[in-house]
């Protein structure tokens, strides 16, 4: 795929997530979305097609540690006149808990960029292959069950072993498998080495991308408490997923604090998976003039606009 050029500067002014305007040329937004090229039910294209009956104008393909599904995607969005940002969430770790930094607009050629994400890619599979012989002690779960839940090519994790629970009939869905066998308590959990959080910003805002941490206060991240959001905003953080069915209301108030704080731009999204969580799209979205301000931080890659 090309690889379209800009440039912009940032502001660090706050764009604040929102109900979307009508007379927007993105229309309405959702920045957090996943295929089957990681851990989502459906392919890029249909990401794109089921977001566009859903009533989304532009949809963000942000797929685990990988970026394979952009040509897909940017050809369907193309196709239905649908803007498209592509993008990708990134596994960092920070002590215990994994992170996760979504990276919209960067170059996925990038040295560094495809050195560390190669590098989770396998680290990804180790740790899945080594939970599935652990669980398999126990159930009658096999490895080739669980890639049998894999698209070609995807890089396999924990929603894959999910998926192959369900359906050898362990867990009644997902949810279940996550609350209970692939619990960090569930006595099965297999820790992830993954770069630090600031790392992982950095490496993206040298591929020219716009780094927004995902999810801050969902479960089982790391508490973002103010040290560590200085840290990572020192680091060259641009923004937080503030409006997110993960992110308590009480949490949601302290980010847009923050967010003002540091001069940090503040998305909403749905996190959609397809059928592998409740998440739904227009859920939650992100305003224009936040998305204004990510296309001009952006130096990696362009959007595909609305048509």
């Amino acid at each position: 795929m090309a690889h379209l050029w800009i440039r912009g500067s940032y502001d660090g002014g706050m764009t604040p997530a929102s109900t979307p305007a009508s007379g927007s040329p993105w229309g309405r937004i959702d920045l957090h979305a996943h295929s089957t090229e990681s851990d989502g039910t459906a392919s890029p294209r249909e990401l794109v097609q089921q977001a566009h009956a859903a009533g989304i104008d532009t949809v963000a393909i942000t797929d685990h540690d990988t970026t394979t599904g952009w040509p897909d995607a940017i050809a369907a969005a193309r196709e239905l006149g649908m803007g498209l940002v592509p993008g990708v969430e990134f596994s960092a770790q920070q002590q215990w808990a994994s992170v996760h930094v979504l990276g919209y607009l960067l170059d996925p050629a990038a040295p560094a960029f495809l050195a560390e994400r190669e590098r989770i890619r396998v680290e990804r599979v180790e740790r899945a292959r080594r939970m599935v012989e652990r669980i398999g002690a126990d159930h009658p779960l096999t490895w080739q069950d669980v890639e049998d839940h894999a698209a070609p090519g995807a890089t396999i994790g924990r929603p894959h072993i999910a998926d192959a629970l369900v359906t050898l009939g362990i867990v009644p869905d997902r949810s279940a498998a996550f609350d209970g066998i692939l619990h960090w308590r569930g006595g099965y959990y297999q820790p992830h080495r993954a770069p630090k959080p600031s790392q992982a910003v950095r490496i993206i805002r040298a591929a020219g991308g716009v780094p927004v941490i995902a999810h801050p206060a969902a479960r089982g991240q790391a508490t973002m408490d103010e040290r560590i959001i200085a840290e990572l905003v020192d680091a060259g953080l641009m923004g937080l997923e503030v409006e997110h069915r993960d992110n308590p209301p009480e949490a949601q108030e302290w980010l847009r604090g923050q967010a003002r704080i540091h001069g940090l731009i503040t998305t909403g999204s749905s996190d959609w998976h397809g059928r592998g969580k409740p998440n739904v799209f227009v859920e939650h979205t992100t305003s224009p003039e936040a998305l204004d301000a990510i296309v001009e931080a952006a130096t990696g890659a362009e959007p595909i606009r609305p048509a």
